[in-house]
């Protein structure tokens, strides 16, 4: 396939996704639909912005006309779409939905029909593990797990992979859904538990834990989903759902404390706050059905993979400096609360 339209390309894993497609397909073109709201940043992609194969458009995906008109020059039977562009964060929904069920569900809805006019080859959902609701202490999710979200956010994104699922069997859509575990990595925007805890920490922050700490989550590296994304779109059945893991299930208060050593800083940092509501227990993933289809497991181990994210933020401090202020910094304070102090003991 000689084109590949990503929406939502200026997020965390969009952006990761699209400097993997420019990087391993040096005969692909790479279209960027982005409205560019508070987590999509154009400075993820400064590095391949001159690229001849990359171009960008800031498009809302529910603007039908808007969305027409970047695929109607694109030959459909020589491209596809991954859609990535979703509000994404729990705690976001849960002060306010709107957002959620206007981006996640009628902007799927319409980025669909766009793509079933256009007549696009391949399309790929990217949703996340959190349809499945709440593990207790065993077991892993599986592609037939029923979905039982807890938050506005997961319903929201149920919604959209129902909306896929029923645009393959009454259209024969080529649509596919990739359901993954908690991503990291770099370009991550630090609202998410690992790039703020990081980003807190090296400013010797204390670090907000939800509850008691003792709710679990499988978490894969950015790089290993995206090869993930990859060998859907380049070998995925339609109408299949696809689960990708990283084989890393850690409580939230240990994965804090092995933040905090790794980086140096006293474990008094850490301050509990009141739990989250809906906060599901425990997520793992089976992923069997990738590894037997498509080839695939993850390759960085989770080690590995927090050593390098923590390079990553300390070398990419005016990256953080440039988020980390005004809006961000209004929503940190609402969210919990009081603004959590520096630890006077560190």
């Amino acid at each position: 396939m000689k084109h590949v339209v990503v929406t939502g390309g200026c997020g965390f894993i969009g952006s990761n996704f699209v400097r993997q497609q420019l990087a391993e397909y040096p005969d692909r073109q790479i279209i960027n639909l982005d409205l560019l709201t508070y987590a999509g940043n154009p400075l993820n992609l400064k590095d391949v912005a001159d690229s001849p194969r990359y171009s960008f458009h800031r498009v809302d995906i529910c603007d039908r006309p808007a969305v027409d008109a970047v695929l109607e020059d694109l030959p459909g039977d020589e491209t596809a779409v991954v859609h990535f562009a979703a509000e994404s964060h729990v705690d976001r929904s849960i002060a306010d939905s709107g957002p959620f069920i206007r981006t996640n569900i009628v902007g799927t809805q319409v980025l669909l029909d766009a793509c079933r006019h256009s007549g696009v080859s391949r399309f790929v959902q990217v949703s996340t593990d959190e349809v499945y609701g709440s593990l207790g202490d065993e077991g892993w999710f599986v592609e037939d797990t029923p979905l039982d979200p807890s938050s506005p956010y997961s319903a929201s994104k149920a919604a959209a992979d129902m909306l896929v699922q029923s645009y393959c069997r009454t259209f024969d859509f080529p649509g596919m859904i990739t359901r993954c575990s908690n991503n990291y990595g770099p370009y991550q925007f630090p609202e998410k538990l690992i790039p703020l805890f990081i980003s807190r920490a090296l400013d010797h922050e204390r670090l907000p834990v939800y509850g008691t700490g003792k709710n679990v989550r499988d978490w894969i590296h950015v790089t290993d989903h995206c090869r993930g994304i990859d060998a859907v779109l380049a070998s995925g059945q339609p109408g299949r759902v696809y689960n990708f893991g990283g084989a890393a299930e850690v409580q939230n208060l240990e994965l804090t404390k092995l933040l905090l050593q790794l980086l140096d800083r006293p474990e008094s940092l850490i301050q509990f706050v009141a739990d989250r509501p809906g906060h599901d227990h425990r997520y793992a993933i089976d992923f069997s059905r990738a590894r037997t289809e498509l080839d695939w497991s993850p390759q960085v181990t989770f080690e590995q993979g927090l050593r390098e994210t923590i390079d990553w933020y300390r070398s990419h401090q005016d990256w953080i400096d440039g988020i980390r202020s005004g809006e961000y910094r209004n929503w940190i304070d609402r969210q919990y609360g009081e603004r959590l102090e520096p630890d006077t003991a560190s």
